[in-house]
C-alpha cells in the first residue's frame, strides 16, 4: 500500500470526511458495472443515516489527505427491507450477517493490497462487535455482452473467492439507482456473496 494508509472510523467519527466519501463513490461507481449517475446531497443524506447506525464502520485509504478509497460495513439489520427480506426468505435471520455496504476505489490505488485491507478491517469490527455468523455483501449482476463493458474490464469474482466467499445462486435483492443517460432510477439486480465468520 505504497503512499496510503488505512484509516478505521466507528459511526459517525467519519463526519468530517462525508462529502469526500460522496464525491468518491459518485466518481467510482459511475463507470462500469454500476453506471450510477449519483447526486452529491443524496450521497451525503445516504452516507450520514449510514454512519449514523450503532455498529457501522468506515476504512478509509488515505493518501497525501485525500481519500483516495473507502469501504463500508454495518449489521444487516441496519439495512433496508429489500436487503434483509432474501435472507429471511432462506431461512437466515439478518441479525447474525454483518453486511458489507461497498468499497470504492480510485484506480490509481488498485491493486496495492488496499482492497484486502479493506475485507481484514470491517470483518475485525465484525468480530469485536459480536454476534454474527457471517459477513456478506451484494454485487451487480451484468450480461456479459453488456455494451457498457470494456474489454480490459475483469470482474472482482476471484478475488473475492480468494478472500473466502461465495456467491450464492438464487439468493438476490434489487435496488434501484438511475444510470448515466437515464431519466428515472431502474430497477437492478444484484447477487448476494458472504462467508463464515470465524
Amino acid at each position: 500500500m505504497s503512499g496510503a494508509s488505512i484509516r478505521i472510523l466507528a459511526g459517525n467519527r467519519v463526519a468530517p470526511h462525508l462529502d469526500d466519501l460522496a464525491r468518491l463513490r459518485i466518481a467510482v461507481f459511475r463507470d462500469y458495472p454500476y453506471l450510477y449517475d449519483g447526486d452529491p446531497d443524496y450521497e451525503r443524506r445516504y452516507l450520514a443515516t449510514y454512519a449514523g447506525h450503532p455498529g457501522s464502520v468506515f476504512v478509509l485509504a488515505i493518501a497525501d489527505g485525500v481519500v483516495v478509497g473507502a469501504s463500508t460495513g454495518v449489521p444487516m439489520a441496519g439495512e433496508p427491507e429489500a436487503v434483509q427480506a432474501p435472507w429471511r426468505s432462506a431461512g437466515v435471520d439478518p441479525a447474525g450477517v454483518f453486511y458489507f455496504g461497498e468499497s470504492v476505489l480510485l484506480p490509481r490505488w488498485r491493486g496495492q493490497g488496499i482492497g484486502h485491507a479493506f475485507f481484514d478491517a470491517r470483518e475485525a469490527h465484525a468480530r469485536a462487535l459480536g454476534g454474527f455468523r457471517l459477513t456478506s455483501f451484494c454485487a451487480v449482476e451484468r450480461p456479459s455482452d453488456h455494451p457498457a463493458r470494456s474489454p480490459n474490464w475483469r470482474p472482482l469474482d476471484g478475488f473475492w473467492q480468494s478472500r473466502g466467499y461465495r456467491r450464492h445462486d438464487g439468493l438476490a435483492c434489487t435496488l434501484h439507482w438511475r444510470e448515466v443517460g437515464d431519466a428515472e432510477d431502474t430497477p437492478h439486480r444484484l447477487a448476494f456473496w458472504s462467508r463464515p465468520l470465524p
